[in-house]
């Protein structure tokens, strides 16, 4: 009998489950792989491919580490290739895209913000403290600034106070910004470096998106589990869960789950493994050709996320030793894997080194089974001038 969930298989015999299709394990890591549109060759993006790209996969993580290059920049290029860095800041400020909570800090398109107030209005992700009880006269200075000066960034809160004489206590006044934009009293306008600059919501997000109605939680959830798994191309409910970060577990999202899949939205399939079946979108091609995609990934990257399926279907147990102490690294500090066609093939440990325009390989691990070839010597070099490309870089330089 094919291990579908419970309560799957407490509604009828095997026959009345007998409709459930399955997809190998080859299939599925395919499935997988082509839902993140990895691009097959170095190329140049436009400003709508890389809003495309962040539509296509709902939202891309953010992280400050610039070891090679900032984590979304190395995700967006390994889908459209090396694009102008000041797209981003142009599509945040232009209102096509905005920062917030969803995996981790992310990337999300505009018109996802409606699923997102509730969240802002509990306050997000509420690391800033109790600066709204101790600095209560803050927020209202702040917005006042802001509305008066246009876009600014935290540095900005270094000097004069509002009303001249003494300074703005810039711990505070930092703190208070994070505050206002958890709550989406503030948005992110754009970034100077990788400073983030804070506007009025009115001024950068389209009125049509911030009139909108506000959906109700089960609208919400249902909306979510459906962009995550057509992003992802196959979920399992803890993926789901995951890929957005949902408080509540899969106990919460189950009943959504159900919902979707009876009104022919998402379809449960079986897997040839034997293990847990997954969720895909109804109807979904279930053997996809071959990828042929060789790229080196963002430790962050969006096929990485949920790990025990990336064990499971990718044969990967993906590491993130970037806060371990040097030595207890088993790869290296910044550690991207090389994804060729259907297979994560090894790890490359890479530096940019700008100062001299050249992306270093400091090492090459070799997943385990991996033979040593031409082949995959030809496919790692093809995607780290790809890589370099995307860094601004002019050579690659091996340790």
């Amino acid at each position: 009998m094919r291990r579908l969930p419970g309560r799957l298989r407490t509604r009828g015999s095997v026959s009345e489950n007998a409709s459930v299709r399955t997809v190998s394990l080859t299939g599925l890591r395919r499935i997988a792989i082509e839902a993140q549109g990895y691009a097959t060759r170095s190329r140049t993006g436009s400003a709508a491919e890389v809003e495309g790209a962040i539509r296509r996969l709902s939202c891309v993580q953010l992280d400050s580490i610039s070891a090679v290059e900032r984590s979304h920049r190395i995700a967006l290029a390994s889908r459209v290739g090396a694009y102008k860095p000041g797209i981003v800041p142009r599509l945040l400020a232009g209102g096509r895209v905005f920062e917030y909570w969803a995996h981790e800090a992310c990337l999300l398109p505009v018109d996802e913000w409606p699923l997102f107030v509730a969240q802002m209005r509990n306050g997000g992700r509420q690391w800033y403290g109790d600066i709204g009880e101790t600095h209560p006269h803050l927020a209202d200075e702040i917005l006042a600034e802001i509305r008066e000066r246009g876009p600014l960034g935290s540095r900005h809160f270094e000097g004069a106070g509002p009303r001249g004489g003494g300074m703005w206590n810039w711990k505070p006044a930092k703190a208070m910004l994070d505050r206002l934009w958890n709550h989406g009293d503030l948005v992110i306008a754009g970034r100077q470096g990788f400073q983030r600059l804070y506007d009025l919501p009115e001024r950068v997000i389209p009125k049509e998106i911030l009139d909108a109605p506000v959906p109700t939680d089960e609208a919400r959830l249902r909306a979510l589990a459906e962009k995550a798994v057509a992003a992802r191309g196959a979920l399992t409910e803890s993926g789901i869960v995951e890929h957005w970060r949902l408080r509540g577990g899969t106990k919460r999202i189950r009943p959504v789950v159900d919902a979707l899949v009876d009104d022919g939205v998402l379809e449960w399939v079986a897997v040839a493994d034997g293990e847990a079946p997954v969720i895909v979108p109804a109807g979904a091609a279930l053997d996809p050709a071959a990828p042929s995609a060789a790229v080196l990934l963002s430790p962050f990257d969006n096929l990485l996320w949920d790990r025990p399926f990336a064990r499971r279907v990718l044969d990967f147990d993906h590491l993130i030793e970037v806060y371990k102490k040097e030595h207890e690294r088993r790869y290296g500090y910044y550690v991207l894997p090389l994804l060729w066609r259907d297979r994560i093939v090894g790890r490359a440990d890479l530096k940019s080194e700008r100062a001299e325009g050249a992306l270093v390989v400091k090492a090459f691990h070799r997943e385990p089974g991996v033979r040593d070839s031409a082949a995959l010597a030809d496919a790692f070099d093809r995607a780290l001038d790809r890589l370099r490309r995307a860094c601004g870089l002019d050579t690659v330089r091996r340790v």
